[in-house]
């Protein structure tokens, strides 16, 4: 493939990242797009290009700089490489590239190549066998191409997305849990990356959820974590893979979704740390949104009968896990399941009272200290 009419060397700067986290970025989608319709305007005009402006998802305009710009005759292929701004992004320096050829059939077809994933389960609101890239960059992606063809000869295009690399990438996302197959997915409902962002984050747990009720799994475990994720696995061989779901923070989106998507049971694991802010009624439980109630801690463990002071001692005390240091030390046996039985108060009426919640509060080991109902270990089935 030739290089465009100017040859050149690009050396791309991808502007360093603020530990402030001030600075946005561009989605996946945004690249794929602006790298669409530089490679159609290359074919139609003949133009050589460094940079190509765009119409994100938003509405708002922005202009990307060309990672490469190339055609053969009718074959067009341009790249950007993505800038996520000071969100934590594993797709952060990724290049997007876009092959187009240009046809007299009208419509765009969508392809992914390499380093995008493949469908392979339903509930992804994407086809099974298709490439894995959302139903908002695939509109952007359409009208971009379609914006550069008009008044030319050509009625449509045949546009392929890839991104070198994104099977490796792709290991750092739960891409294959949820069946996307082969490297990551094609995302941005907006265009534009807000740093440290949690909207990805529920995204992805919408889709987890989504993904096992098409599987028809009706009891699901909601972990907070990779760690609790694990133990939760052990304490339940026999759910399959797709039943568990790192909610992370947003435990009371699981649950409220899960009730929205008729799940029958949702089975939250974690530790002590933030199982104790699910029972103060935490329904998002980052450490800058809330803090352990010591207070309330200490009012269980008056509450199951404990010396004045040992409760006073807990109130006082550092973290969570001091607390359960203190318990275990004065045998405040009950402490854990007291916590779980709150937990299971708290999250059913988030959701409505529409799901069975069960809660397993678990150490830094696995082991399990305490749970609500008695039963949540025998039936998670």
């Amino acid at each position: 493939m030739e290089t465009s009419r100017t040859a050149r060397t690009l050396v791309t700067v991808v502007p360093p990242r603020n530990p402030k986290g001030q600075r946005e970025g561009f989605t996946t989608g945004a690249c794929a797009a602006a790298a669409a319709k530089a490679a159609a305007r290359l074919l139609v005009r003949g133009d050589a290009l460094v940079q190509i402006e765009t119409t994100l998802p938003n509405g708002q305009r922005h202009t990307f700089v060309l990672e490469r710009c190339q055609s053969a005759g009718n074959l067009a292929l341009c790249s950007i490489v993505k800038d996520a701004g000071d969100d934590p992004d594993c797709t952060h320096g990724a290049e997007i590239v876009a092959e187009v050829t240009l046809r007299a059939e009208p419509g765009i077809e969508l392809r992914g190549g390499e380093g995008v994933a493949r469908v392979t389960k339903p509930g992804l609101g994407l086809e099974v066998g298709g490439p894995a890239i959302n139903p908002v960059p695939r509109r952007n992606i359409t009208a971009m191409v379609l914006e550069e063809i008009a008044g030319s000869a050509w009625r449509g295009a045949v546009v392929t997305i890839s991104v070198p690399g994104g099977e490796e990438i792709a290991k750092q996302t739960i891409n294959a849990r949820l069946g996307l197959l082969g490297g990551i997915s094609i995302l941005g409902t907006t265009g534009i990356v807000k740093p440290y962002s949690t909207a990805a984050y529920k995204a992805s747990v919408v889709q987890a959820i989504d993904v096992a009720r098409e599987r028809g799994l009706d009891v699901l475990v909601l972990t907070t974590g990779g760690k609790s994720e694990a133990y939760a696995m052990r304490i339940y061989p026999a759910l399959p893979e797709e039943a568990f779901v790192q909610v992370g923070d947003f435990v009371g989106v699981g649950v409220k979704h899960c009730a929205r998507r008729g799940a029958r049971r949702a089975v939250v694991v974690g530790m002590i740390g933030k199982l104790s802010k699910m029972a103060n009624g935490k329904m998002q439980t980052h450490a800058a949104g809330s803090e352990v109630n010591m207070e309330l801690l200490a009012a269980i463990a008056r509450d199951l009968g404990s010396r004045d002071a040992v409760v006073d001692e807990i109130r006082g005390a550092n973290t969570a896990r001091h607390v359960l240091e203190i318990a275990a030390r004065e045998g405040v046996t009950e402490l854990c399941a007291a916590i779980c039985a709150r937990v299971a108060e708290h999250l059913s009426r988030h959701a409505g009272f529409a799901l069975e919640i069960h809660a397993v509060l678990v150490d830094f080991n696995g082991a399990v200290l305490g749970l609500y109902p008695e039963s949540a270990l025998s039936e998670a089935s």
